[in-house]
């Protein structure tokens, strides 16, 4: 996160002759020039209301919501995705996070999606047709109110690169089902384990979920079925 530097002060070199020559209008505007010099720098971290300052995100991000219902297929399910807004600083995350509706109060079928900007959330996009997600569900009934947390610290690690091989995240999703949430992180490619393996790790620790099984899953072999290793799959 870039630091944000303070303008140089200027002094003039003569008061006295300053004030002589320059036309009332100007000696005003230098004024003005010198309490905007002089102006503090204050972030949210100081004031939630009244910050001048912003704090730049490597990345701009996305944030989607669908609710396809139960006969949902791949045409009516790409209808129902709707873009909600980009963001690109940590005060603008804030505003939109603090502002929609909490994953605990969603609707059966409903998800969100963050996603880098120019990637929709879909496997068939370029940046994901090679990926793959993980993956970790969690049961409604011992979870409840926690998944906004989770979903947030989810959504934190992303945004403020805090796994491993940021360049390989493409996004997360979270969704909520009849009896359970899941949350999903996905990934640019699904052929390098190592690679995967520590991302997945470090998405434990932010979690703290370190007994909760994360399963990896390449998105071409989503459906398939047999032995984990021979597609793809692996459990964290």
């Amino acid at each position: 996160m870039s630091a944000v530097e303070t303008p140089p002060q200027v002094e003039p070199a003569a008061t006295a002759s300053v004030d002589a020559v320059v036309p009332t209008d100007a000696a005003d505007t230098t004024t003005e020039s010198k309490d905007t010099e002089n102006e503090e720098s204050i972030t949210i971290f100081h004031d939630r209301m009244n910050y001048n300052v912003k704090h730049p995100l490597h990345n701009e991000w996305t944030l989607w919501f669908d609710n396809p219902g139960k006969k949902a297929n791949v045409q009516s399910w790409s209808q129902n995705l709707k873009e909600i807004v980009t963001f690109k600083t940590i005060e603008d995350f804030w505003a939109v996070f603090n502002n929609i509706i909490k994953v605990s109060r969603l609707d059966i079928s409903s998800n969100y999606h963050l996603f880098k900007k120019g990637i929709r959330p879909e496997w068939e996009d370029p940046a994901n047709e090679s990926g793959g997600k993980f993956s970790v569900q969690l049961p409604k009934n011992r979870t409840g109110e926690a998944i906004n947390d989770l979903w947030l610290y989810t959504l934190l690690a992303c945004i403020g690169e805090q796994l491993p091989n940021e360049n390989e995240i493409t996004g997360a999703v979270v969704s909520v089902r009849k009896v359970f949430f899941r949350i999903s992180l996905w990934t640019r490619s699904s052929d390098n384990k190592e690679v995967l393996e520590a991302i997945g790790k470090k998405l434990k620790e932010s979690l703290n979920i370190p007994t909760m099984p994360l399963d990896f899953t390449p998105h071409s072999d989503a459906g398939a079925k047999g032995p984990a290793e021979s597609s793809g799959r692996f459990t964290i």
